[in-house]
Formats: C-alpha cells, sequence, structure tokens
C-alpha cells in the first residue's frame, strides 16, 4: 500500500478550542509513529502543540508556559485528580477556569511513568481525569486493557466532557475520522494477500496481554502502543 493510498490529509478537519492542549510526546513515538495518534491530535487541534522529550524538569517551552499560565493541568489519572466525568457545569468552570491548558502525556504506559516520575514541574501540577466507558477502537495496536485509550480517543473525549460543562462549543462529530480511516486502512492491509502482515482470518482479534498493573482508579489514558 502505497503512503499515498494511507494519506490520512483530506480526513483531517482541525477544531477551535478555547482549551489548549500540549502534547508531551515521548521521543520514541515521536521517531517511530509519524502516524501515530499524537500527531493526529495535534492536526485536529487548532490549539495545540507538540513537545518531544523525556524529562521537562528544566525543559523551556515548558516552564515558560508553566510560568505565564496559572491555570494548567496534567490529564493522568489518580486519586487526587479531578474527574471531569462527576463534575458539574459549575464545578468544572470552577476548577478549571477560562481557556485552560492541559498537559497530555503521549507515549506507552511505562514511558508516560518515566516522563512523569522524572519531570517535577508536571508533578505539581494539579491533575484531570475521566471515568472511561468506552472501548478503545485502536483495535491494531494491543493494549494492556480495552478501556485504555490512545491520545486522540481521550482528548476526543475531554472535548465532550468540557462541552458538557460549558467551557467548549467546538464540533467533534469529525475528530476521530481520521483514526478511524488509519485503522481502516490498516486493517485491508492486514488483510491484503500480497503483504508480510496478511492474515486470512476474517478478524483481527488481539490475545489479552496483562504486562502491566491494572489502574484500579481510573480508565483514561493516552497513546496506549504494545
Amino acid at each position: 500500500m502505497s503512503p499515498k493510498s494511507t494519506c490520512i490529509c483530506s480526513h483531517i478537519n482541525s477544531v477551535e478550542t478555547q482549551t489548549r492542549f500540549i502534547i508531551l510526546m515521548h521521543p520514541k513515538e515521536y521517531k517511530k509513529e509519524k502516524n501515530g495518534t499524537g500527531h493526529m491530535t495535534k492536526l485536529q487541534l487548532q490549539n495545540s502543540e507538540i513537545i518531544v522529550g523525556v524529562d521537562f524538569t528544566t525543559h523551556k517551552r515548558v516552564n515558560e508556559i508553566l510560568n505565564s499560565q496559572d491555570n494548567c493541568f496534567l490529564l493522568y489519572p489518580g486519586k487526587a485528580s479531578f474527574n471531569l466525568s462527576l463534575g458539574s457545569s459549575a464545578e468544572i468552570k470552577s476548577s478549571l477556569g477560562k481557556s485552560p491548558h492541559i498537559f497530555i502525556l503521549d507515549g506507552t504506559w511505562p514511558c508516560a511513568r518515566k516522563m512523569l516520575k522524572l519531570s517535577k514541574n508536571l508533578q505539581a501540577l494539579k491533575r484531570v481525569s475521566f471515568d472511561n466507558t468506552i472501548t478503545s477502537a485502536f483495535i491494531i495496536k494491543q493494549q494492556p486493557e480495552p478501556l485504555c485509550l490512545s491520545t486522540i480517543e481521550s482528548v476526543y473525549t475531554v472535548l465532550n466532557l468540557l462541552k458538557e460543562g460549558g467551557l467548549e462549543d467546538c464540533d467533534t462529530s469529525n475528530f476521530l475520522l481520521p483514526f478511524q480511516k488509519m485503522i481502516a486502512h490498516q486493517l485491508d492491509y492486514m488483510r491484503n494477500p500480497n503483504h508480510k502482515n496478511y492474515s486470512s482470518q476474517g478478524t483481527i482479534e488481539l490475545p489479552e496481554k496483562n504486562m502491566y498493573k491494572k489502574n484500579t482508579e481510573r480508565n483514561t489514558i493516552f497513546e496506549q502502543e504494545y
């Protein structure tokens, strides 16, 4: 399958948001996943940026944002996080304020944990999370459990919750379209008899894989690629 046939450019329909999303991408993701959902999410959001790194403690751009904004948050599960799924409209507006800046860790679970462990400035941020009730459609990549979401699915969920809370008014109806088209292209590719990853099965089934300790606090997370 040629690069042209798998291009998702025609399906990109970026939205304008009050919230700024800062995607902190692990170098491994940046190098190996040019069509990863972190890159895809950036293309879908006008008010966003990608910053590559592992330890952001002294990162100039990250600290510039943190020092100039008083409503920065980290999208990450935890007991101390503000649960967007449970907050009322008034609580969401009060907790996040106008035009919040949300940092997202884009990497595998182990990479995301390492990034947070090393980045003292991110550890100090207030956290936001949500209760995930959907199964990820990222079936061509294996996740530690079905409810783990890709970066673009997580942002999509957050945007819809912010819309319910009155902080956003953007149209998210086609937000996942590039992601869905990518999955469809990859499945067609895997079912191509001339391709090395051809599968004679009618469907692609991923075996259960419990490499990592299950998170019992929140079923929220970012780019899961195993």
